[in-house]
């Protein structure tokens, strides 16, 4: 995985490809229990934006979790990943909150700060008022990666937890044996190929494992890498054909359209004669559906300008 990916897409592919997991993860107090019937539905961040205009703070995934037995209100929960715990803005989670709260007409709102690396400078709390009065409180549930010792969750049920173990506080001589329970708890919850090939990429990229930290691992747990090995290969090789697939495809596109336009080219040179260099300029800027329409014309129209004439 190159080192330009976002971690905040990351975490946003991760939150909404495990909700149910996520929630349980990094806002347990909040969360719906295991046998809870629920369902789990990310809001629409443009949605949200054509309705808060230019108020909106785009954060990375606002989910809302509804009760199937009516036992517990709806909830929202607004997740946001924060890379440098010096960028954090308490304010601006609790600005966005506040548009939730109003556009969903609920006060129940649950802020989830996730937090990867050092987050000793990241406010807990925001109060807003005098010496007389408290007017607004305001505080988050905070997820601190560098704060969870790993191996407490290295047996871990929970998905989302055993692919962020990288993540997690662990001594150095302790990152194979890390990475090697991250990728046996992708291999042992997730049962889906393709899946089971972009987390192996999520675990590679946080995990940051030197080539003789790779070669530890391929010794001490050489089934483990060799079934992730042929997953990895495996989609690799599907990405590929479907790359050449897809590139076949868009060339016979591309073949028909030009077919279309030499053809065009053609008539109208011999009911008009020699064509102006804005028309060759014209038809080679020209799409599928303008070739079609100038096509059906040009056998009627008196001028070429009518051809081209949109309004006949």
């Amino acid at each position: 995985m190159a080192n330009t990916v976002s971690h905040d897409q990351n975490f946003k592919n991760l939150i909404l490809d495990y909700p149910r997991d996520s929630l349980a993860f990094f806002a347990p107090e909040e969360a719906p229990g295991p046998d809870d019937q629920v369902s789990i539905v990310p809001v629409r961040q443009e949605q949200l934006k054509d309705r808060l205009g230019n108020r909106f703070r785009e954060l990375d995934v606002p989910l809302l979790v509804e009760w199937a037995d009516g036992r517990r209100e709806a909830v929202l929960f607004a997740l946001e990943e924060e890379t440098d715990a010096r960028r954090f803005s308490l304010h601006r989670l609790a600005h966005y909150c506040l548009d939730l709260a109003e556009l969903y007409k609920t006060d129940r709102v649950v802020p989830v700060a996730i937090f990867l690396r050092e987050a000793e400078t990241a406010p807990a709390s925001l109060t807003l008022g005098t010496e007389l009065r408290r007017y607004l409180a305001f505080g988050t549930l905070a997820c601190k990666f560098k704060e969870m010792p790993a191996n407490q969750w290295l047996d871990s049920k929970n998905l989302v937890a055993r692919l962020n173990l990288p993540n997690m506080q662990s001594p150095k001589n302790r990152k194979v044996e890390t990475y090697a329970a991250a990728t046996k708890g992708l291999l042992t919850l997730e049962q889906d190929s393709d899946k089971r090939a972009k987390y192996m990429e999520f675990i590679d990229f946080y995990a940051g494992l030197t080539d003789n930290e790779y070669r530890r691992y391929r010794q001490q747990y050489p089934e483990d890498s060799s079934t992730m090995a042929g997953i990895i290969s495996r989609a690799r090789e599907e990405g590929m054909q479907q790359g050449i697939e897809q590139g076949m495809q868009q060339g016979m596109r591309r073949g028909r359209v030009e077919g279309e336009r030499a053809l065009l080219e053609r008539q109208l040179r011999r009911r008009f004669g020699r064509l102006a260099p804005e028309v060759a300029a014209r038809l080679g800027q020209a799409s599928a559906d303008d070739l079609e329409s100038w096509a059906d014309k040009v056998l009627d129209a008196p001028t070429i300008d009518d051809v081209f004439d949109s309004g006949r």
